[in-house]
């Protein structure tokens, strides 16, 4: 085995993360962790600054429930997210991020973000639940908060650039977590008397479109490649939602986000031919019930008519950004000295959205002479993501807060802690915990901060350092360095490294594992559609790609973090596939078209879709779980 020093740190709370999510849960554990005198550890792949979602900044704060005005309520943020996932979200978890959000971002005001004011210095809304800011450092300014809250209070310690791995368990109880340094040949075992899941969703499970030079890109971070999903699931612990997979309309090849567009400019979408599709097609919407007829629209039934439009060939489907910015600018005509002022400001916002979140966007629409004020630009349905804090759901399945618990719903959703999973001691947050979604970056935070007083509350009442096995935990450090030993044993056998027929490499296992998702699970090549034969088919792909998991390679520390992410994508693309088995019908047509069960069925499932490892027996079980109304 590799010669890798063992690190033992032993903590009260650990932090799996440095995204939007994880921070929130240091500065809030961090304040609660003094008063009682205990330790909080923070551990991040990556360095927090530039860490999670936001990490190369964002254009707007997507929720924002504005409840000191009035205009809003609990209840109405509540709403919106029911119907946009099609009827199917636990509305307890949703109600308590909600009416915690509006703090966390008056805290990112106060910490440094710039949001936008009007002349009469109210925020500057994008759309009913969004606010515009300039947001280009905005994780860097999150993350300066919790660094402070954790290493100037004296209760903290942060490690970053260490890739967990598996978690440790004492029972039915979580005990910590193992992983790797991706820097130098440590291998780091945490103990705990808790410990926060905050690593993130999961992308590159799917064929993405960009291939070639723009394989590594995506909408989400291409980093993020289901360490929660994995970790909870190892751990024994239920899921839920995940076969909920988002599917983001995207400016076209550079993934640049089009809600700026929509909200802000007012822009229309339409087809090659100049047909809107959201009007020729409404009467679609009919097929989907009442879910058709609200307002919004889901997002995943607008994705759905412009599918439509490019299945029957009049694609490509255009953003009007010129048509957008003329309409606004045309306001001002009657003043030409206005007109002019104002059509600079909508050239230099359109480009600001883009600056501020998706760079890359920016130079591909300047690499191929794209001045939105004069020309439309393409969009189009990007490949899925698992990402339970945007428009999808999936993630662990967590205790909701008992005060909002009605009698009917406190058996199925409430078991001691505000999101803690199934799994004792273990507290989700952000992408890990499932069936909340559009809590995006600011309810991720919020989410963190009810997560990090949560889990110092059970400490405090299940003060016990959970007994780890050392050397279940050497058996464990075996296995997640193998991939080194492998190669090392193997590498002269070929003259080139990259091919051998005793190993396989995590860039052409990844590349496989595309394939089979994108194929039989309803990726871009087939339309994001599929069957009950496809997906049994693609199962059975999946069994063998986890067979030769064993077989994996790496020369360095990078290849070996590289091997145990496609590892953490092979699993949570197995718990989609069965997800989507077992939930037999067509619930979120423009995320999935299961063609064989082609309609929505409330009666058999308006349920939510659950699945459990139990590593003991390596068996999955798959549970319907019910939906209970908290606010009628």
């Amino acid at each position: 085995m590799a010669n890798f020093e063992n690190v033992v740190v032993e903590t009260d709370l650990l932090i799996l993360g440095g995204g939007m999510a994880a921070c929130g849960a240091a500065v809030e554990a961090a304040h609660w962790a003094k008063k009682h005198g205990l330790k909080v550890t923070l551990v991040d792949k990556a360095a927090m600054d530039r860490s999670g979602a936001v990490a190369m900044g964002l254009s707007a704060i997507n929720q924002y429930v504005d409840l000191t005005t009035g205009k809003n309520s609990v209840k109405d943020y509540v709403d919106y997210v029911r119907n946009d996932l099609m009827g199917v979200t636990r509305e307890d978890l949703v109600a308590n991020i909600a009416r915690h959000v509006d703090s966390t971002v008056h805290l990112f005001e106060k910490w440094g973000l710039p949001i936008w004011k009007d002349e009469q210095g109210n925020y500057v809304h994008e759309g009913r639940w969004q606010l515009m800011i300039n947001g280009e450092s905005y994780k860097v300014i999150v993350a300066e908060a919790a660094k402070n809250a954790l290493l100037q209070s004296g209760v903290g310690q942060i490690f970053e650039r260490v890739f967990v791995v598996e978690p440790l368990m004492d029972g039915d109880r979580v005990a910590g977590a193992v992983g790797f340094s991706v820097r130098e040949n440590k291998f780091y075992v945490f103990k705990a008397k808790a410990t926060v899941v905050a690593m993130g969703g999961a992308v590159h499970v799917f064929k993405p479109r960009s291939t070639g030079e723009g394989l590594g890109r995506a909408w989400y971070p291409p980093w993020n490649s289901g360490s929660s999903a994995y970790f909870t699931i190892k751990a024994g612990a239920e899921m839920t939602c995940q076969e909920v997979r988002f599917i983001p309309v995207r400016f076209k090849d550079a993934y640049g986000p089009v809600g700026a567009w929509f909200l802000l400019f007012k822009s229309r979408a339409t087809n090659a031919m100049g047909g809107e599709y959201m009007v020729e097609r409404k009467a679609e919407l009919e097929k989907w019930g009442s879910y058709g007829r609200v307002k919004p629209i889901p997002a995943n039934l607008r994705n759905y008519l412009g599918m439509l439009d490019c299945n029957e060939g009049k694609g490509p489907i255009f953003m009007r950004t010129e048509e957008a910015m003329q309409k606004i600018a045309d306001q001002y005509k009657d003043d030409e000295k206005a007109y002019k002022k104002k059509v600079k400001e909508l050239e230099s916002e359109a480009w600001e959205d883009f600056l501020d979140m998706t760079i890359s966007q920016a130079i591909l629409w300047a690499a191929t002479n794209v001045q939105p004020e004069q020309r439309s630009s393409e969009i189009a349905a990007a490949e899925p993501y698992f990402i339970g804090s945007h428009s999808g759901a999936s993630g662990a399945w967590v205790s909701g807060p008992e005060d909002l618990q009605t009698s009917d719903s406190k058996g199925e959703y409430f078991w001691g802690y505000a999101n803690m999973a199934t799994v004792k001691g273990m507290f989700c947050a952000g992408d890990a915990s499932g069936a909340s979604s559009h809590k995006f970056s600011s309810g991720s935070h919020a989410e963190g901060r009810i997560v990090g007083k949560a889990a110092i509350k059970f400490i405090v009442e299940n003060n016990t350092m959970p007994k780890v096995d050392m050397a279940d935990v050497e058996k464990k450090k075996a296995a997640i360095l193998k991939p080194l030993d492998t190669y090392e044993q193997n590498k002269n056998l070929t003259t080139d490294p990259e091919v051998n027929p005793s190993y396989i490499k995590p860039k052409m296992f990844m590349f496989r594992l595309q394939k089979i998702m994108d194929e039989y699970a309803g990726g871009v090549s087939t339309n994001f559609t599929t069957n009950k034969a496809g997906l049994e088919r693609g199962l059975e792909l999946l069994q063998w790609l986890k067979e030769d998991s064993d077989k994996l390679a790496a020369s360095n520390l990078h290849e070996l973090m590289r091997c145990w992410e496609n590892v953490q994508r092979m699993w949570q693309a197995e718990a989609h596939v069965r997800t989507i088995l077992f939930r037999e019908e067509t619930r979120w047509p423009g995320y999935y078209f299961r063609a064989d069960k082609p309609a929505i069925d409330e009666q058999n499932w308006l349920v939510f879709a659950n699945c459990k490892y139990d590593p003991s027996g390596d068996k999955w079980e798959m549970i319907k779980r019910p939906i209970k109304r908290i606010f009628a």
